[in-house]
């Protein structure tokens, strides 16, 4: 949870907080404010996804935390999630170009794929 929390390691030898923020079902301004409190309080694996329509507010609290000197982003643990619409292998490159776009980001420690199905989009 916080800097010094309780940490895994990942099997490419990668460290992730066993703890972090859930950013599910928050309005844009709640989620803002929640980045930023978590931050400020340890926090440093901020969980987000396509779905949830708020990596815009996560992306602009970090960027403000960023610009104000209260974190770098080589410490935080930011993962979003590959929707179920967007799983084709045409599809993938576009959606986490999008995620970052919103998120301000240059990359994201983890991306996963939401739920291990695919929907036909054009049914």
């Amino acid at each position: 949870m916080t800097v010094n929390g309780p940490m895994i390691t990942l099997a490419n030898g990668v460290k992730m907080p066993q703890v972090g923020l859930g950013t599910w079902q928050s309005s844009f301004s709640e989620v803002k404010t929640a980045v930023k409190v978590a931050v400020e309080s340890g926090y440093r694996l901020i969980d987000t996804a396509a779905c949830y329509q708020n990596e815009g507010a996560i992306g602009e609290a970090i960027q403000e935390m960023i610009k104000d000197g209260k974190i770098k982003r080589e410490e935080l643990f930011i993962t979003t999630k590959l929707w179920v619409t967007h799983l084709h292998p045409d599809d993938c490159e576009e959606a986490i170009h999008k995620s970052l776009e919103l998120l301000q980001l240059d990359y994201v420690d983890l991306y996963l794929a939401h739920m291990p199905v695919c929907f036909n989009v054009s049914a």
